[in-house]
């Protein structure tokens, strides 16, 4: 063991002391900054939850009335939309037709007792062409005469069920469906319905909201507050004295647009306002949140009381450790020394780790390049090699056609082989631009001249072996939006895999299949052996062919270049054998079509 002598101790024992005393001269403005922040953050914190709860339970108000409001809404609009078809079922009875015009009434008042409970309406009534009350499910208006009621007359006048609001002196407004009776053209008499809105403005009651009904003119037809019947909005509102908090709030309210609050010595209102589907009719209510300041007030109250313990205990373990937290300090600040060596190490390594990937993300990229370089020979060599073989054939038929001076014939044929030139320059175009994954614009192709013209570039092969071709196509247009050579490059990409993977069959057989409906699809079927890898099949460089037949590029191009028309290009083997590969293109429609489809 290594002992220290004495005289080190007290020199450092001697830094020791007046660092803590240092420490003890610095924890009084120490204290009364951390009291200071408290205080800070205290106010900051009760007045943004002030705010945000205020927000919250507003929102919150706003939203039950919103909610009580829409289902107010529906309650009416179902009560009209219910009443409103049982005018013309009663007008179709036999019974209440028979007793018009036999006169004989004695059982229609039964007649209409037995139905009013089970529709719920006020009341049923029937009256004969004169107006008068012959039946009703009230026995107090039987004999009472409605000629001139505006219900009665329009009813008379319509072939249709008629709605009329009429008020009623000092009980509101009385709401009725009627129709006329019809035999012929002969009117028979009169069928009233009343519906029942005032039960819905007795629920209203017991809510603490102003609800009332206004129809098209702005006029209040329901209303929790009697007086507001048969008066404007405004006009209500200004008979409402101030004898209660909504109304106090309701008085004091300044702006009238929707959803609109004023806030008066705590006091709060909100006026809410929804559309009835029916004849321009408004269901507006006014909600009192008042309590929203108290709920606030409650959850203020109590940070504060946790705020002045957190300011106690504060207090405390300032004072009794005000000592231990200046050699904390001391401690920390050794701590932080050295965790801010092990960060600068950290940082220079980061740094050197940095600078190595940015030289193998280099490296990477000229590997890309260079591959890239590669596969683009290889489409090159792969999609040329058609044409190349096509041009073959044609150029030694036509040197037999001049040899037996068949001239004209001859011409055919080099013109076919300037197609295939043409043809072969425009491939290189696609690979480029297929390397790219460039936009190419595109036009409305049929897809049976594509097949055409695919077939008719692979003649030469078809001429070279045995092939049954069975080709079956639409009577009408397969139309998809694309580019015709490169639909072209893929079916004959497809139709050439079908031939080589027919090479060992001697009853060689390919399938084309062509269906146009919401979906373009062109399956290409043989009789070959099959895939043997279906996940690898689409892979750049995979071919299960002899070196020298093939680079595996043909359905990897031909696969991006179906997804770049919005398709999808699948293989799978058919249950009796051969492969099958489908191109799915959704088809073209003009604008007039797309309209046609969507009614």
């Amino acid at each position: 063991m290594v002992s220290t002598p004495t005289s080190e101790i007290r020199p450092q024992r001697g830094i020791a002391a007046a660092r803590a005393a240092a420490a003890a001269g610095s924890v009084g403005w120490r204290v009364r900054l951390l009291l200071l922040a408290l205080f800070v953050f205290a106010g900051a914190t009760i007045w943004f939850t002030n705010v945000t709860l205020t927000q919250r339970f507003t929102e919150t108000t706003r939203n039950r009335a919103e909610l009580r409001l829409a289902l107010y809404s529906a309650n009416i609009l179902s009560e009209l939309q219910r009443n409103s078809i049982v005018p013309q079922l009663l007008a179709r009875d036999p019974t209440l037709i028979s007793a018009l015009n036999s006169a004989d009434y004695t059982q229609t008042t039964q007649r209409l007792l037995s139905f009013v409970d089970e529709i719920g309406a006020a009341s049923l009534s029937l009256l004969d062409r004169e107006g008068r009350t012959v039946a009703t499910t009230e026995r107090v208006k039987l004999g009472s005469n409605h000629r001139s009621e505006p219900y009665f007359v329009d009813a008379l006048r319509s072939t249709e069920t008629v709605f009329t609001v009429t008020p009623q002196d000092g009980v509101g407004f009385e709401f009725r469906y009627t129709r006329s009776v019809t035999v012929g053209n002969e009117r028979l008499g009169v069928i009233s319905v009343e519906v029942d809105l005032s039960k819905f403005e007795r629920s209203w009651a017991g809510i603490f909201d102003a609800v009332f009904l206004a129809d098209s003119t702005g006029q209040v037809i329901l209303s929790t507050e009697p007086r507001w019947r048969g008066k404007s909005e405004q006009s209500a509102l200004e008979l409402v004295p101030a004898t209660s908090a909504i109304e106090r709030a309701i008085e004091g309210t300044s702006q009238w647009g929707p959803a609109s609050r004023a806030l008066l010595s705590g006091q709060g209102v909100m006026r809410q306002e929804a559309r009835i589907p029916f004849r321009g009719w408004r269901l507006i209510s006014f909600t009192g949140y008042t309590s929203v300041r108290e709920q606030v007030n409650g959850v203020l109250a109590l940070e504060i009381m946790g705020f002045a313990m957190l300011l106690a205990l504060a207090f405390y373990l300032l004072n009794r450790r005000s000592v231990a937290q200046a050699r904390g300090f001391q401690q920390e600040s050794a701590e932080l020394r050295s965790l801010n060596t092990r960060l600068q190490q950290e940082i220079a390594e980061r740094q050197r780790v940095q600078a190595d990937l940015k030289s193998a993300e280099q490296t990477l990229a000229q590997s890309s390049k260079l591959a890239a370089l590669g596969e683009m020979s290889a489409a090159v060599s792969h999609e040329l090699n058609q044409p190349l073989a096509a041009m073959k054939t044609y150029l030694a038929g036509a040197k037999l056609l001049l040899e037996r001076k068949r001239a004209e014939e001859a011409i055919v044929s080099f013109r076919r082989i300037d197609d295939l030139i043409e043809r072969m320059g425009a491939i290189t175009r696609q690979l480029k631009s297929y390397a790219r994954k460039a936009g190419d614009s595109l036009a409305p192709v049929d897809m049976r001249d594509a097949v055409t013209s695919a077939l008719a570039i692979m003649e030469p092969q078809l001429k070279a072996r045995k092939i049954r071709i069975t080709k079956t196509l639409p009577q009408s247009p397969a139309i998809v939006l694309g580019d015709r050579l490169r639909l072209e490059q893929v079916i004959i990409n497809l139709l050439r895999n079908a031939f080589d993977a027919t090479n060992a069959s001697d009853t060689a057989a390919v399938d084309i299949l062509l269906t146009s409906g919401e979906q373009v699809l062109l399956a290409v079927r043989d009789n070959g052996q099959g895939i043997e890898n279906l996940d690898d099949v689409f892979e750049p460089f995979y071919t299960t062919k002899q070196p020298g037949d093939g680079v595996g590029l043909g359905l990897a191009i031909s696969s991006g270049i179906v997804t770049d028309l919005g398709g999808r290009l699948t293989a799978r083997n058919a249950a009796n054998g051969g492969a099958v590969f489908e191109v799915v293109l959704p088809i073209y429609r003009t604008e007039g079509e797309k309209e046609n489809a969507a009614e």
